[in-house]
């Protein structure tokens, strides 16, 4: 059986594609975004999460370990995050909501982390997926290899791809990483007729910036198969997860609503594409 490394399986999900969805996280990103709200997932070995202000000071947890993943706290102050599931353990759960699928025209989204990080596994779910008859999903920062890419291409039915700085130099800066292969991967997903929708976080003080916006526009329109926009504003719901690992988090100022409708009015006005907040 072939085993990968999760850390939430989350129903009912309406904002992963189109349709009601089930939406599988996996843990490990290649990624190390300076704005990421999901820190917990960026890691692909289990971590423990303790929020200090639960804590009720029983005790029960001093000798507690990433492999105790049976301990139950019982104010729900210390967490492991990430677990073991095989391929047959996951499908089996997003199995459970078929008949809301058939209805609403949903399926299986795989997110993260990142699912291209365990591509044996992201392969393998997608193919039961497929042969359970659903429609797949994944949202993905593009980077891995071209023959990854390419393995995974036929069994994704719609790429969520995220474009988070256009300028090299500063992509490094803000993510660890080159954006030319993730450009390179979404003109290849493109070249082979893949529907896409550029997912495009916006972070005050890093790439919130009129070169950017430009560069976003610029992008959108030199694909074939994109099916749109959704602008991702900051928010700081994260936050709380930093500090729960022992992490500081990064002091964002949060956009207004003012602010968001013009962004997405400005980015309209130059695409072929619809735009929307995310």
């Amino acid at each position: 059986m072939m085993n990968g490394t999760i850390f939430n399986i989350q129903r009912f999900c309406t904002n992963d594609g189109p349709g009601i969805r089930t939406t599988v996280f996996l843990k490990g990103c290649p990624l190390s975004c300076v704005w990421c709200h999901n820190p917990e997932s960026q890691r692909s070995e289990r971590e423990i999460l303790y929020y200090r202000n639960k804590c009720s000071g029983c005790g029960r947890c001093r000798h507690m370990t990433v492999e105790d993943t049976d301990f139950l706290c019982y104010n729900d102050a210390k967490r492991i995050c990430g677990r073991t599931a095989t391929v047959e353990e996951v499908l089996e759960e997003v199995l459970k909501d078929r008949l809301f699928y058939e209805n609403s025209g949903g399926g299986m989204t795989l997110s993260g982390g990142e699912p291209l990080a365990q591509p044996a596994f992201t392969i393998a779910l997608l193919q039961g997926a497929k042969e359970a008859g659903l429609h797949t999903a994944i949202e993905t920062c593009g980077f891995t290899s071209e023959q990854v890419m390419r393995e995974i291409a036929p069994l994704v039915d719609l790429f969520l791809f995220d474009y988070k700085e256009t300028d090299p130099a500063l992509h490094r800066a803000f993510t660890g990483v080159d954006n030319a292969p993730i450009l390179g991967n979404l003109r290849l997903l493109d070249r082979l007729g893949k529907n896409t929708i550029l997912r495009c976080p916006l972070i005050p003080g890093y790439n919130l910036r009129e070169e950017h916006l430009q560069g976003i526009c610029a992008l959108a329109n030199s694909l074939d198969h994109l099916q749109g926009i959704e602008i991702e504003p900051y928010h700081s719901l994260g936050e709380g997860k930093y500090a729960a690992l022992g992490k500081e988090a990064q002091r964002i100022r949060m956009l207004s609503d003012e602010e968001i409708a013009e962004i997405l009015e400005t980015v309209q006005k130059n695409v072929r594409v619809s735009v929307k907040k995310a």
